[in-house]
């Protein structure tokens, strides 16, 4: 008779973990969700800038066309994208302007991620 009471004791702890994992669940898609925003705002900071210098080298030599054809292909069409060029002085500067991303690219709520970049003015 006393190897009951383990036994019984057993039974009633039948089927714990999976409620402690149904409750986990949540929180742990939520971290994941927070992390894979940091990273995606990360990204966008990374690829606005990008674009900014690169935009800056080619409207440096080539002027505003150039500018905004060169920070087009170094962003995605999911991305909106706003390119502000031109000259101030005998630097060339240009702002490459992407929407906070939610999630991911084209999904945003409208808040600007902004980069610049800037280069001496070049005759070709």
């Amino acid at each position: 008779m006393p190897a009951r009471g383990p036994v019984r004791a057993a039974r009633r702890d039948r089927g714990q973990v999976a409620v402690e994992f149904v409750g986990m669940v949540p929180l742990i898609l939520l971290l994941v969700a927070a992390v894979w925003e940091c990273v995606l705002i990360g990204y966008a900071f990374s690829l606005a800038g990008n674009a900014a210098d690169e935009a800056a080298r080619v409207g440096a030599v080539h002027g505003d066309g150039a500018c905004t054809d060169a920070a087009g292909r170094h962003i995605g069409g999911a991305w909106r994208m706003k390119v502000i060029c031109g000259e101030s002085g005998d630097v060339y500067k240009a702002t490459v302007q992407l929407n906070l991303p939610v999630f991911f690219p084209g999904l945003d709520i409208g808040m600007p991620i902004t980069g610049e970049g800037g280069s001496a003015k070049e005759d070709e």
